[in-house]
């Protein structure tokens, strides 16, 4: 039985997907608001944000631009806010990859006005969730946020969609994954009828993922593609919105944000981080119980993500600097205080969490203490 009265956000009050969803999502924005702010970062999004900005003012809409520096992180929340109080804007329209959607969530909840997300991308399912991660400028995760309530409008355009770089989908692939693999272990004593329908629903999504990315990635026209993208940016969400908090991460997300924490030479993306974050969770759970169950899983994983081009251990991530301080540092971040990793079953230990990320470089202590 549920004893608790339980909140949920689960889903935007509107998905308006397909080939022509931006087209058709106009005079629905139009009844939304009259003076949005439109938000974007990257400047390999900036033509298509100038069609947005140009639609919108075509369609009678005063619309104001705004432009992340960095990532997710409080001073630029603070830039756009104010941006926008200024301008006595009505709504924000975040149009970008994961971090400009969280910031465009952020901002419109601190505002208590409506939020547009329109994903550039299928690396994330931040256009339909209510939660926001912030970073610090160098990127480093500082924390969630729970926001009041999922996005009032989600436009999925394939258009847009496509134009990403594959990248982008390999790393939404690794990330939609972890919904799988952590909601199946956070949640594995769970008698919530809800939770249990997530988790079952990560499974099908998990099922859909093995199947169709190669596919997706051989051809963008593909049925297949279509599946496997609307499965990383939208149904991923749904399974967040559907089992509840305790549905969402164990060990995959809280070590892709110890991760963060440290320097690498070239910035992976946030599924790409995760995507290893997997691999570490069942090494741990193989290292627990000598479960050879999530040895197989784990080699299956391997496989699979080695086949989309994904890193499967850190030193294929990046990082600068293998070393045991850094090691331990991303380790004991993931089990600080306020890690959702304390939301399993089991007690995660930082030995243990740091003895599971040593095999997962099949590299030993002593090696890496000479090295050091």
């Amino acid at each position: 039985m549920i004893k608790n009265t339980n909140y949920q956000s689960i889903a935007p009050l509107k998905v308006i997907r397909g080939e022509s969803a931006w087209e058709e999502s106009k005079q629905l924005i139009k009844m939304i608001c009259k003076k949005p702010l439109l938000l974007g970062r990257s400047s390999s999004t900036e033509n298509i944000r100038n069609v947005l900005k140009s639609d919108l003012i075509n369609i009678g809409l005063n619309t104001i631009s705004g432009l992340l520096k960095y990532d997710c992180c409080e001073e630029d929340l603070n830039q756009i806010l104010q941006i926008s109080k200024d301008n006595n804007c009505d709504a924000i329209i975040a149009a970008g990859g994961g971090k400009v959607l969280d910031a465009g969530k952020l901002i419109a909840n601190r505002l208590s006005i409506p939020v547009i997300t329109i994903p550039l991308s299928a690396a994330t399912c931040a256009g339909w969730t209510a939660l926001s991660n912030i970073y610090s400028p160098n990127g480093a995760f500082i924390k969630d946020e729970i926001l009041n309530s999922c996005p009032d409008l989600l436009i999925f355009d394939y258009s847009f969609i496509r134009k990403a770089p594959p990248r982008t989908l390999a790393s939404g692939i690794a990330d939609a994954l972890a919904k799988w693999y952590e909601s199946s272990l956070t949640s594995s004593a769970s008698n919530d009828g809800l939770v249990q329908q997530a988790v079952q629903l990560a499974r099908v999504l998990r099922d859909q993922l093995l199947i169709d990315s190669q596919e997706a990635f051989k051809n963008v026209n593909s049925d297949s593609w279509i599946r496997i993208v609307e499965g990383c940016a939208l149904t991923a969400g749904l399974i967040g919105g559907v089992g509840g908090s305790n549905c969402r991460t164990a060990i995959a997300h809280p070590m892709h944000n110890g991760l963060t924490q440290l320097n690498f030479s070239k910035k992976p993306l946030h599924g790409e981080i995760v995507g290893v974050g997997i691999i570490i969770q069942l090494h741990l759970e193989e290292l627990n119980s000598n479960n050879q169950l999530a040895k197989q899983a784990r080699l299956q994983l391997t496989e699979f993500l080695e086949k989309l081009e994904l890193p499967t251990d850190i030193k294929s991530l990046g990082l600068n600097d293998i070393s045991i301080n850094n090691l331990k540092k991303a380790c004991e971040f993931a089990c600080n205080k306020n890690s959702d990793i304390h939301k399993l079953p089991f007690e995660v230990k930082l030995e243990q969490l740091f003895k599971a990320t040593l095999a997962s470089l099949n590299i030993s202590q002593t090696t890496l203490e000479k090295r050091s």
